[in-house]
């Protein structure tokens, strides 16, 4: 079995977010980065598929040459071929564009070897959360497609796919090929080992660039919410708050 993931460079989750003065990206000055949550499920979903089916691991990301360091994680546990599309723009392409190049690099992959029987989305990325580049892709391709995913089985030349809804569970049996959106939740990522670590550091990382004009969507601005200071008030301690408590929940309509 051969899968591909696509992940995503992201700021990480907890960092305070700053906008460059044109309003128009995220200032990665002071920023640590790590692999959109999704995604590093998907990774791991890919990791446990192969060693119970066989095969091999593909990982390909859109981003900076800083973008290395996800493709290097995803060695560490258990990623076998690792591809990166360059962008140095500064700025995150529009689904369209990110969709097409993607689609065209697997494309380039699947030329110079076997097809990919199942390709990995997040469900969505943990910054734009846009929904579109794996749909598009799967359109593009012309493949089955299911979001939301959180249980997936192989059987020969199809696969299982779950995903809960309000009251139960979905479940689909798509023909392979086939693009799945995985969501956080579907497995717990393993952390990745001392001998992970190394063999990482080794790892062979190809970089193809692909010619893509921008998609009809523009960036207008990004907008950054004021921020709220809540302040918390200290009734009292032991009995001597009891009065306090006593008249808050009278104000608040609660007695």
């Amino acid at each position: 079995m051969r899968i591909l993931v696509c992940v995503k460079r992201v700021p990480a989750p907890g960092s305070r977010i700053n906008i460059t003065d044109d309003a128009l990206t995220v200032d990665t000055a002071h920023l640590g980065f790590t692999t959109s949550p999704h995604e590093e499920c998907a990774v791991e979903e890919a990791a446990q598929l192969v060693e119970e089916h066989g095969g091999s691991v593909c990982v390909l990301t859109v981003g900076p040459a800083e973008a290395e360091e996800q493709l290097r994680y995803a060695a560490s546990v258990g990623a076998n071929e690792f591809v990166l599309v360059p962008n140095e723009s500064g700025h995150d392409w529009d689904p369209q564009r990110t969709s097409h190049v993607i689609s065209e690099a697997i494309t380039q992959l699947e030329a110079g070897g076997e097809r990919f029987d199942l390709i990995l989305f997040g469900n969505e990325s943990a910054d734009s959360g846009g929904y579109q580049v794996g749909i598009r892709v799967a359109v593009t391709l012309g493949r089955a497609v299911v979001n939301g995913i959180k249980g997936i089985e192989i059987q020969d030349t199809t696969v299982t796919a779950s995903r809960e809804v309000d009251g139960g569970n979905e479940v689909y049996s798509v023909p392979l090929p086939a693009v799945l959106g995985v969501k956080e939740g579907i497995n717990l990522p393993r952390y990745p080992t001392m001998k992970g670590r190394l063999a990482s550091k080794k790892a062979e990382i190809s970089s193809t660039s692909i010619d893509s004009s921008a998609g009809p969507q523009e960036k207008v601005r990004l907008h950054q919410p004021e921020e709220k200071i809540s302040e918390t008030e200290i009734l009292g301690n032991g009995p001597d708050a009891a009065v306090k408590v006593v008249d808050l929940l009278d104000e608040l309509g609660v007695l």
